[in-house]
Formats: structure tokens, C-alpha cells, sequence
């Protein structure tokens, strides 16, 4: 994108890098994660009428289903996922914690289904890439706007006047171009 710089250029390249950056935060915000989404009714309640048990329904909420891929467990509709969100409620009615049905659970189906990753080993790249990659996408705008910036201090306005043998080379030139521009009739 060549952007010209002259009467308020700057401005401009301002205004097009502010707009830049709040079209990417509004796309940021469009995307999220995926405890982000609604629960419905389906953990209101469970089959026997009683509410679910407060360390099952944040287990459930750790979760995604294996049952309805690209869904959280909490909003699985499929009978596979009822009956994983009842298996849920009796372990945490026997007594289990949120973080040992969550491990039993990853430990059963695959570590795909845990909805946000680890904060160790290999899952901390999940939390470390996004930041660095918006750290490095900012300091490359701020690049660009500062080499634009030192380019444009050598503008129109400060080249030297043409010299008298340059408006004799442009005369000749423009003589040339009106003569092949002729019509031959």
C-alpha cells in the first residue's frame, strides 16, 4: 500500500494505522475462547431434577465435547454428551474435585478435549505465541511508520529548481513525443 505524503500525509498514515489496529482488536474480540460460549438449559438440570453439584459444573465448563466436535461439553446436545455430563455429576457428588474429574476425563478421551490448554510444557506455547506475534506485529507497523517517516523528510519541497540544461533535455523530449504523436494523414 503506497501511501503519498504531502499536506497532511501524516496524518493520514496515522489515521490508516489507527484504523488498522482497531479493525484487528475488533477481529480479536470476535474470536472467543471457547468457555466464552452460552450455556443452555441442558445444565440446568439433571435427569433426576436436582441442580447440577457446583465442582461438576465447573469440570463441565473445562470441557469440550467428544461427543458434538467444535462444542463445549455444557452445550452438547447429543445423548453421548448427557450421559459424559451425568458421569460428570456422580464424580463430583462422590466427591471429586473440578480438577481430578477434568484429568480424568482428558485421561479417558485425549487431551484434545481440555478447552484451554496447559500452562505447562508444551500447552505454554498456546499462551505465549499470541502475544509475542502481536508484540512483533506491532513493533513491524511501528517500523514501517518510522522508515515512511524518514523517507518523507526528503520531499517535494526540498529538491533543488531544474537547471537550464534539464529543461532543455524536457523541451527536446516533449518535441519528440508531439512528433510521433502526429497523425500521418
Amino acid at each position: 500500500m503506497n501511501v503519498v505524503l504531502w499536506k497532511g500525509g501524516k496524518q493520514r498514515v496515522l489515521r490508516s494505522a489507527l484504523g488498522l489496529l482497531l479493525v484487528s482488536v475488533w477481529l480479536g474480540g470476535l474470536a472467543r475462547p471457547g468457555y466464552a460460549q452460552t450455556t443452555t438449559e441442558l445444565l440446568e438440570s439433571t435427569p433426576q431434577g436436582t441442580s447440577v453439584h457446583p465442582e461438576a459444573r465447573e469440570a463441565i465448563g473445562r470441557l469440550r465435547s467428544p461427543y458434538c466436535p467444535g462444542l463445549m461439553l455444557e452445550v452438547c446436545g447429543s445423548s453421548g454428551g448427557a450421559m459424559l455430563r451425568d458421569s460428570i455429576q456422580a464424580l463430583a457428588e462422590g466427591g471429586m474435585s473440578a480438577d481430578a474429574i477434568v484429568e480424568a476425563v482428558i485421561a479417558e478421551y485425549g487431551e484434545e478435549w481440555r478447552a484451554e490448554p496447559l500452562t505447562s510444557g508444551t500447552g505454554l506455547w498456546a499462551w505465549l505465541l499470541p502475544p509475542l506475534f502481536l508484540g512483533a506485529g506491532m513493533a513491524m507497523v511501528w517500523a514501517t511508520l518510522k522508515a515512511r517517516r524518514r523517507r518523507s523528510s526528503g520531499g517535494v519541497g526540498d529538491r533543488e529548481p531544474p537547471t537550464e540544461a534539464d529543461l532543455d533535455r524536457l523541451s527536446a523530449a516533449m518535441a519528440r513525443l508531439e512528433e510521433t504523436e502526429r497523425p500521418d494523414w
